[in-house]
């Protein structure tokens, strides 16, 4: 028979303190079933999955679903990548993604291997950056997966700084799980390795200051790290960690070719924390309190408030607001000092807020990550646009479609990349994969109409200026289209969704008028999820 992959949660959990709110802890464990299923997962699944009653998990998902975190399909909860704006809120605030990931980028081309960033969660590592190869053999490990820490080169450095409760809590977790069944991100191992053999390897991480994985994780699979020190403190802040396959690398060759390659990008990063100024505090979450008491009003008990004001919390952190008293998170996200406190009290149990005494400020912890960040940090724009441009079609009762600009100058084409096909029995049906010229299309005017430098943005000045592209009967007879852009966070449009009828069913003047409208209504909630998945991740156009 098959080995079980998951198993209850190895170490027993503290006691729930009382001013913990039940339903917000009841709501994670939700959003934590459907990350370790991928992201999606029937009702029925995740109450049996919790344990919770039927009715709580369609009230949860419910509230889940008005706050854009999961998409209702049928009987299935699909996570959406609005849900990453909390992940992305540790990320903004932990800051080395933003400032290191160029030069891990920079040392993956110049490599030619996948080369990583990661942090201790406890006694496991999370990755927090990937720059992978597209190669029939790739990594598969995903931002936000949490490995434990003996079978990874990173693990025995962070562990070189454990103290005694940190080796304590690894050896019962160890003793509950020998062979890591509670981590869905790697297989478990068929014969666990001593304690003491772990031990000697952190030990050892600690006198050299680099660490190998030899096929810990997997057969073939390799590994060595670096750890990149906090100047403020000497303490490792993250990990860089180059991987490769034994086809190409054996662990001691990773060693002697590609350390010093490593060592010399990490003095370059540790350079880099060393001057990077204090962050600028981006503005906070505003009006979220309204927006939740709206929400109530309207949907009356199929909308936990204390859920949602729970979730709003964790978007008060990010890039210069890493550490927030009571006080601050209570003002940033408009909720009273009482239930702010509640909801902090409530992540410390749950391990995703920690609190600092001295300070009396509060910071999230890598754990936030496993709320829906690993499956959709892998997500592609036609993915996210998919169930936006069915929606589209239902409400409109024509075609839509998706396309990217895939070459520039005088033949210029488009390439379809989704689309949503309307009921009707004479409707628009164009593949995806198919390409047409740009210019004798909406969506590739809309398209060439945004560079502020080109002769095409010249001649379709006109379409940049209203926004859209209308076009009747160009490369088909009957046929009208109607273009909008999408736009990633720069600002610049590198997609264009379009509704294609045929030109007896309403007039240009009807299309403007009832249409666009519609069209643009669906381009926004498309950049909205691409604008929050794009923050820290790289998200395909095709």
């Amino acid at each position: 028979m098959p080995a079980e992959t998951t198993t209850p949660p190895p170490v027993p959990e503290a006691a729930v303190p009382a001013e913990a709110v039940a339903p917000l802890i009841r709501g994670v464990r939700v959003l934590r079933e459907l990350t370790e299923a991928g992201g999606t997962l029937s009702l029925s699944g995740l109450e049996r999955a919790t344990g919770l009653a039927r009715s709580t998990v369609d009230r949860i998902t419910s509230t889940l679903a008005r706050m854009g975190y999961v998409r209702l399909d049928g009987r299935d909860a699909v996570t959406t990548p609005r849900l990453m704006e909390l992940g992305n809120a540790y990320l903004a605030a932990l800051r080395l993604p933003a400032l290191l990931s160029p030069r891990a980028d920079a040392l993956a081309d110049e490599m030619d291997e996948s080369v990583s960033l990661a942090v201790a969660d406890r006694d496991g590592i999370r990755f927090i950056h990937q720059a992978t190869r597209r190669r029939a053999m790739s990594l598969s490990f995903r931002i936000g997966d949490l490995l434990p820490a003996e079978r990874t080169a990173p693990g025995p450095l962070f562990a070189s700084e454990w103290t005694d409760e940190n080796w304590r809590v690894w050896r019962e977790r160890r003793a509950a799980d020998p062979v890591n069944r509670g981590f869905s991100a790697v297989p478990p191992r068929e014969l666990p390795f001593p304690d003491s053999e772990f031990e000697a390897r952190a030990a050892q991480a600690g006198r050299d200051g680099w660490a190998l994985d030899d096929q810990l994780i997997e057969p073939g699979l390799v590994a060595v790290s670096v750890p990149v020190r906090d100047p403020r403190t000497g303490r490792i802040a993250c990990v860089a960690n180059v991987v490769s396959h034994t086809s190409r690398h054996t662990a001691a060759d990773l060693r002697d070719t590609l350390l010093p390659r490593l060592r010399a990008t990490v003095a370059e990063m540790e350079r880099e924390l060393a001057a990077a100024p204090d962050p600028d505090p981006g503005p906070p979450p505003s009006g979220s309190a309204a927006w939740i008491g709206a929400s109530k009003h309207e949907l009356g008990r199929e909308f936990i408030e204390s859920l949602a004001r729970g979730l709003t919390v964790l978007t008060a952190f990010g890039e210069g607001r890493a550490a927030l008293t009571l006080t601050d998170v209570a003002r940033a996200t408009g909720l009273a000092r009482a239930t702010a406190r509640r909801a902090l009290i409530t992540y410390e149990h749950l391990g995703l807020v920690r609190g600092h005494p001295e300070s009396r400020t509060f910071g999230l912890t890598p754990r936030v990550l496993s709320l829906g960040f690993p499956p959709l940090s892998r997500t592609s724009l036609p993915r996210i646009a998919a169930p936006h441009l069915a929606d589209l079609s239902a409400r409109v009762g024509e075609s839509t479609a998706l396309a990217v600009l895939v070459s520039s100058g005088p033949t210029a084409e488009i390439q379809y990349t989704a689309r949503a096909v309307s009921p009707r029995i004479m409707g628009v049906d164009i593949r995806v994969g198919t390409r047409l010229p740009a210019t004798a299309t909406s969506l590739g005017r809309v398209l060439l109409s945004d560079p502020e430098d080109s002769a095409a943005s010249a001649d379709f000045a006109h379409v940049r200026t209203q926004g859209y592209a209308l076009l009747d009967e160009a490369w088909e007879d009957g046929l009208r289209t109607l273009a909008v852009p999408l736009r990633d966070r720069t600002g610049r449009a590198v997609a264009a969704v379009n509704v294609a009828l045929h030109a007896a069913g309403r007039t240009a003047e009807e299309c403007v008028a009832e249409i666009l409208p519609e069209l643009r209504l669906t381009a926004s909630r498309i950049e909205q999820e691409l604008h929050a998945a794009g923050h820290f991740t790289r998200v395909p156009l095709l």
